[in-house]
This record gives C-alpha cells, sequence and structure tokens, in this order.
C-alpha cells in the first residue's frame, strides 16, 4: 500500500543520493507548514524565511547523513527548532536584533500570551520561579506574569524601581539559565522567550 510515509522514506532515500528532484519535493512539501511555525516562533516572515531557507540549506548539506527509516517531518522540525534557540541566543547578544524581537514580541504579546499559558508551559515557568528567592518571585510574578508596572510595583511594595529592576534583570538570568541546564527542548526555551525581555 502506497502512503505518505512510504512516499516520504523514498524521496529521502533519493535525498541521500543527492537527487535535487526529491529535495525540491521535500521542500514543496513542508516548507510551507514550516514556515508558518517558524513565524509564530520569531514573530517576523522576514527572520522566518530566512531561517527556512537555512534549515534547508543545513538538510541539503548533511543529506548523505538523513535516515530514511525515521520521520523526515521530525528531524526537519527539530533542526528548525534549535536554529531557532540559536537565532534568540545571538539576539541576547546583538543589540539592534534584540530591540527588533522585543518590537516584534510586544506587538504580538497577546498570540504569545495565548500559548504561553498552557497548563504545561505554565507549569515549567511556575517551577523554575518557585526557586527564585521570596522578595525576587514576588516581584517578578508581579511585572511579568501580573502585568503590574514598575511605578506600581514601587508603591504596592514601597521599594525603589531601580530596586525592582535588579530583582527582574537577577529573576530573568537565573530562569534563563536553569532552563538551559536542565535541558528543556528547544520549543520551551522559545515559549518562554519573550517573558525574558523587557515590553
Amino acid at each position: 500500500m502506497y502512503t505518505i510515509a512510504s512516499n516520504e522514506m523514498n524521496l529521502v532515500v533519493l535525498l541521500n543520493e543527492s537527487d535535487e528532484a526529491a529535495f525540491e519535493k521535500l521542500y514543496f512539501l513542508y516548507s510551507q507548514r514550516l514556515l508558518g511555525y517558524l513565524i509564530k516562533l520569531v514573530k517576523s516572515e522576514t527572520i522566518a524565511g530566512e531561517l527556512l531557507q537555512d534549515v534547508f540549506v543545513k538538510i541539503w548539506n548533511s543529506r548523505q547523513n538523513v535516515d530514511p527509516n525515521r520521520s523526515f517531518r521530525s528531524y526537519l522540525f527539530r533542526i528548525a527548532e534549535n536554529m531557532v534557540v540559536d537565532f534568540f541566543r545571538k539576539a541576547a547578544r546583538d543589540k539592534k536584533l534584540r530591540e527588533t524581537l522585543i518590537n516584534n514580541s510586544c506587538k504580538e504579546y497577546s498570540h504569545v500570551e495565548e500559548s504561553l499559558f498552557t497548563k504545561e508551559n505554565e507549569q515549567i515557568l511556575l517551577d523554575v520561579i518557585s526557586l527564585l528567592p521570596l522578595r525576587r518571585r514576588q516581584i517578578f510574578q508581579l511585572i511579568k506574569i501580573e502585568g503590574y508596572s514598575y511605578e506600581e510595583v514601587s508603591h504596592l511594595l514601597a521599594i525603589s524601581p531601580s530596586t525592582i529592576s535588579d530583582h527582574i534583570v537577577k529573576a530573568t538570568k537565573f530562569i534563563r539559565e536553569h532552563l538551559e541546564a536542565s535541558h528543556l527542548t528547544a520549543m520551551y526555551i522559545v515559549v518562554i522567550f519573550p517573558l525574558l525581555i523587557s515590553c
């Protein structure tokens, strides 16, 4: 019986043999779905398009190592997730790129919230936040989770905005390092990333 899975396997076997037509068919099969996925993660069609091309360039360059007995779709999306995480890490070091991401994340924040606050993702974030010192945890929750402004928290807790800022910076650093040290999947780091930048 001829199935989508068997068709995919045949295409990957041909890809292993450097068949350009097979590569083009795989691109046609998956590029639009992968592009939509990348746009949701990076909030920019331009950046998503560049990452999409990078993913398929990587696929072609490592074509002889693609296993036809495993799901090509899963392999493809795993490469994409890793590239997005690398991209966010680069953004953390690149001021201009970071500002672009912040602007895009803030514009799309309502959509990010919807994807973030599923029970599973919320629990992952809350578990890490619970490891923070009490006052730092309280400030992070008020600012990043409940949406209070620095001024509001300053009046509420009777502490200066600069002290609040210091707590947020240290809490953010701790959360990011803990997620990476815990070897969470790329997807979790990407989903939580918008909370770790300032809007």
